[in-house]
């Protein structure tokens, strides 16, 4: 009697992993469009430690852009969004582009421009500048939705930005005449 029980048990665990996976593979390929969400924050670097660390500011109207290849390298997408009040952006991209199906992980989404008057300088913190690809799997995956959520890109104001190696200041040039 226990081994029938055992039996049933065992049958049981394995009808429920089946039906599981089924369903899993049949949420995702029914799936037509991918989400992609974020937020665009203020980063101010001349504020105390604890405000710079916490008191980033959302920015509204903050730009982002998403570039998706195909497995030759091309361009097969390219859609931007801008933040709300709150600096969430949320994108809709169809999963079916041209016939193909759109590969997640060939996503790159970065920053592009911000509309806040004074922090508008974009830093590569959490990878704003370079571009983030999507992760390989989704954050949330429930009945038709499939979101990847990705973390948070930052500008800062131009007092905080890092002058580039090129830059020359007059201060610094060897030309100038100075007492050293």
């Amino acid at each position: 009697m226990a081994r029938k029980a055992l039996m049933m048990l065992i049958a049981a665990s394995l009808l429920m992993g089946c039906s599981f996976n089924e369903a899993v593979g049949t949420v995702v390929a029914g799936v037509q469009v991918i989400h992609l969400g974020g937020k665009v924050m203020c980063q101010d670097c001349t504020k105390s430690y604890g405000e710079w660390t916490h008191g980033s500011q959302p920015i509204k109207g903050g730009k982002v852009s998403v570039t998706c290849k195909d497995d030759r390298s091309r361009i097969i997408y390219y859609g931007s969004d801008e933040s709300d009040e709150e600096g969430n952006f949320n994108m809709a991209v169809n999963k079916y582009i041209n016939g193909k199906e759109l590969q997640p992980k060939s996503c790159l989404v970065r920053l592009v421009s911000s509309t806040h008057l004074t922090c508008n300088i974009p830093t590569n913190f959490a990878g704003g500048i370079t571009g983030v690809n999507l992760p390989v799997r989704p954050t949330v995956l429930y009945r038709d939705l499939v979101k990847y959520q990705l973390g948070t890109f930052f500008y800062t104001t131009p007092r905080c930005a890092k002058p580039a190696a090129g830059d020359t200041h007059d201060s610094f040039d060897c030309d100038t005449n100075n007492n050293y």
